[in-house]
């Protein structure tokens, strides 16, 4: 695959770029597409709340082990979604830690048990967006899937994460390692999983044989239902973003195991 195919058999408009860590820098490998359109993330956005909140740890305002929730819930817990709720609110709920129930509503709570009375959308710009100069993402509904932004910016996030921008080391590492990791769950679209192992905000590939494709167990990111998607992974220095037109469906579950695989080739290549 060369950066001309970067975009083979996704419907609609997709953009896309890829990205390696060099010698303290982030070159761009390849990218295709309007970089510059504006196009919801969905729960990628999950990932810009992790930054946030990992900020909000480097700084000494949260812990992840304080208690929030269900009687022996933690902050972490609603990131890595084992503290027990449905996907949505009124969805059917589990003891805390049993299993991964992947919960928009766990991670809107964690935000709101951080930002308070405050907008979240003006946290994650001050936490994150604004601090990484994205020129374009905003938060425009609830933050477990509402940010809107380019896929440049995407690109920019992702290096973020390779490089450590904006969160110290540590910290950033405690994000992208498992949570519980023998925990079982389902990854929407994919199936179930056992074990399926999640960070604290990014799911963590393990070895689950799903949309990552044949990315090394340590790798992480999220899609969302827009058909956006970010993976990265921090030891081999490199990344893929896409953001869509059309939506995540059966296209996606079919294409992007072995797109994935071939992006990861490029990246690595000489």
């Amino acid at each position: 695959m060369d950066s001309s195919t970067l975009c083979a058999g996704w419907p609609g408009s997709p953009a896309v770029g890829v990205l390696r860590l060099i010698d303290g820098e982030i070159d761009v490998i390849g990218a295709n597409g309007d970089l510059d359109a504006r196009r919801p993330w969905a729960s990628v956005s999950k990932l810009a709340v992790a930054m946030a909140i990992g900020v909000e740890v480097d700084w000494g305002l949260h812990r992840y082990d304080e208690p929030l929730g269900p009687s022996g819930a933690t902050l972490a817990h609603h990131l890595s979604h084992s503290a027990g709720y449905g996907l949505e609110a009124g969805d059917a709920t589990a003891p805390v830690g049993t299993k991964r129930v992947y919960s928009n509503v766990a991670v809107d709570r964690a935000v709101d048990a951080v930002v308070g009375d405050g907008s979240p959308a003006r946290w994650l710009d001050d936490r994150v967006f604004r601090g990484l100069g994205l020129a374009d993402a905003v938060l425009e509904g609830r933050p477990a899937a509402g940010v809107v932004g380019s896929t440049r910016d995407l690109m920019t996030f992702a290096g973020a994460w390779l490089r450590s921008d904006g969160l110290a080391v540590p910290t950033r590492d405690r994000i992208l390692s498992p949570f519980l990791g023998e925990l079982d769950g389902i990854v929407p679209g994919f199936g179930r999983f056992r074990p399926c192992p999640w960070g604290l905000g990014p799911e963590v590939r393990g070895d689950k044989q799903h949309w990552m494709g044949d990315w090394p167990p340590d790798s992480a990111g999220h899609f969302g239902k827009s058909g956006a998607l970010a993976l990265f992974n921090v030891r081999e220095g490199i990344a893929v973003v896409a953001t869509s037109t059309v939506d995540f469906g059966p296209w996606a579950v079919a294409l992007w195991p072995s797109w994935i695989t071939a992006i990861r080739t490029l990246a690595l290549a000489p």
